[in-house]
């Protein structure tokens, strides 16, 4: 600590550049902040005591193949099942096609195996007695200024109505809020409707269901429940594959878009150019002090002491940078799910986060700064002060 003086000085020596490289390493930070405030959202998508409860069962093939609605009995009968349900993606759209919708038609008892969906007593009774009626999350109520009595139009991206038109026109009963916060960006978002009237209106349905929901008596027991569900329809044309919600979300996501992957070759391009222009940097800085770095050694410093604090310097280069991305990234990111009205429910930058991003801040910061660290420890003294 005693020559962080002289480091602060070598490393402010040309301030333009130095700025300029802080920028991209802020730059940089914030970005790895973001991106993996989003990897863990989709992570923790599913992760709670009421998921863990539930299994989801869907076609082996594809989350896009349906599955006859007769399985509902035989799953009703496997034991350790205490409620099944299910559902069909309806693919809305509300005025335009971009405002897309998280919208399904759903079987009355749904909302049952959801308690972390909170619906009064009577827009509940409404929506079951109201064929055309459709629940909406809180927050997608507000989006779109809704509320209870509207009539709505909404447009199916996937499935035409009897007369061959994809607009549908829909009666809003109830709001739905939501119990759970941490999960509240999704089901704040949902759009319900009946999956009767769904079934009945589109002639490209007739009786096939998207998937099932089912509700295990004892979580211990998911697995062998789960595996008896697959054996209903085992070596049928319509093989289903049950997953924990957590799982099942996952699998969707991954048949989308490999999130994980994404995040990871953006950061690996990311760090990978920030080794080269950081590490550009430490070597024009050095190479610009080689005389003050011989005089250093002439007065008494150790090579061992110069190698010291050229890599000191780089790494100080990097917390700089690194810490004020994150920071950058830890104020962004609440104002960014605020921002998108519950459609993003990004966690904050955890302590894992910031553990990861110190140490990459102190690895590039060796990386970079080992060659002319090296550099500079095997100068020769003489040769420096000729100026060779």
């Amino acid at each position: 600590m005693k020559y962080l003086h002289l480091i602060w000085a070598a490393l402010f020596r040309r301030k333009a550049r130095t700025i300029l490289t802080l920028v991209s390493i802020v730059a940089a930070f914030l970005l790895f902040g973001m991106l993996d405030a989003v990897r863990t959202s989709f992570d923790q998508a599913g992760q709670s005591a009421n998921g863990a409860q539930r299994l989801q069962t869907g076609s082996r093939l594809s989350f896009i193949q349906t599955l006859p609605q007769s399985l509902e009995a035989q799953i009703a009968q496997v034991p350790g099942v205490k409620m099944v349900t299910y559902a069909n993606w309806f693919g809305g759209a509300y005025q335009d096609p971009h405002n897309q919708v998280f919208s399904f038609a759903v079987e009355p008892n749904y909302i049952d195996l959801y308690p972390e969906i909170e619906v009064s007593p009577a827009e509940r009774k409404a929506f079951d007695e109201t064929r055309t009626g459709a629940l909406v999350g809180e927050k997608l109520a507000q989006r779109f200024h809704w509320k209870v009595g509207d009539k709505i139009p909404m447009q199916s991206t996937i499935f035409p109505n009897r007369e061959g038109s994809k607009n549908w026109t829909f009666d809003i009963v109830g709001i739905m809020h939501s119990k759970d916060k941490k999960a509240g960006g999704f089901y704040d978002q949902m759009f319900l409707l009946h999956w009767k009237y769904f079934d009945e209106t589109t002639p490209y349905n007739r009786g096939q269901v998207g998937w099932y929901v089912t509700r295990v008596a004892d979580v211990n027991q998911a697995d062998r429940v789960a595996r008896a569900i697959d054996a209903i329809s085992a070596n049928s044309d319509h093989e289903t594959r049950t997953q924990t919600e957590q799982a099942a979300t996952a699998s969707w996501m991954k048949q989308l878009a490999d999130i994980g992957l994404i995040v990871g070759s953006i950061m690996g391009a990311v760090f990978f150019t920030l080794v080269l222009l950081s590490g550009n940097t430490m070597m024009q800085a050095v190479r610009e002090r080689t005389s003050e770095l011989a005089v250093l050694k002439t007065i008494g410093f150790s090579s061992a002491s110069v190698l010291a604090m050229v890599l000191a310097e780089s790494v100080l280069l990097l917390l700089l940078g690194g810490l004020i991305g994150l920071g950058l990234a830890a104020l962004i990111i609440p104002a960014v799910s605020a921002g998108s009205g519950g459609m993003l429910n990004l966690p904050g930058v955890g302590a894992g986060s910031w553990l990861l991003g110190l140490l990459l801040m102190v690895a590039i910061g060796l990386l970079v700064g080992a060659l002319p660290a090296l550099r500079a420890m095997r100068l020769n003294i003489v040769d420096a002060l000729a100026g060779r």
